[in-house]
């Protein structure tokens, strides 16, 4: 009897597609990060297409417009505007930088802080149409009423804050658990 049962449990089962799982409803929480994970991907992809084609990632090139549209912008507001750690912005930056793309000046008023301009270059690769993203984006929101785009950001940054207020949260558990 026992091998029976064993028999029964070891038949192979039947092979499954791929697409009964990618279409597979997860709950509305992992649907909704399914689909964030996939504009991440695509993210990735096209900015790495766009270091190699351009020679600047989507990040950087997203850098760039903004600096355009606000020269002189400290390295802090900077952070701010594009959600980035200070830590991590300071890095790319300088790599930014050293490739002529921006120039990087100490606050005649506080030299702690960092002004951003453009170089000619830069300002060259603001005017490209090297926006690969941008594009993307562009297309995409031609096609969306205007209704359904101001839901869409709501319910976006109702989740970057979300993760944000988790981060800072975190944060402060860590500091406050003693070792």
């Amino acid at each position: 009897m026992l091998t029976e049962r064993v028999a029964r449990t070891e038949e192979p089962s039947p092979p499954v597609s791929s697409t009964q799982y990618e279409d597979r409803p997860l709950g509305q929480a992992l649907d909704f990060l399914r689909v964030l994970w996939a504009i991440n991907h695509g993210l990735a992809t096209t900015s790495r297409y766009m270091k190699s084609r351009f020679g600047v990632t989507g990040r950087q090139r997203l850098i760039i417009q903004v600096v355009n549209e606000f020269p002189g912008i400290s390295a802090g507001e900077l952070a701010k505007v594009l959600h980035l750690d200070p830590s991590t912005l300071t890095g790319v930056l300088q790599q930014m930088s050293q490739r002529a793309l921006l120039q990087l000046q100490p606050d005649s008023r506080d030299r702690r802080r960092l002004r951003i301009q453009l170089t000619p270059k830069g300002r060259r690769m603001s005017h490209m149409a090297v926006g690969a993203i941008e594009a993307a984006v562009s297309k995409t929101l031609s096609n969306v009423s205007p209704a359904k785009l101001k839901a869409t950001r709501e319910v976006l940054t109702l989740l970057a804050d979300n993760l944000d207020r988790r981060e800072t949260e975190s944060n402060l558990t860590d500091r406050a658990t003693p070792a």
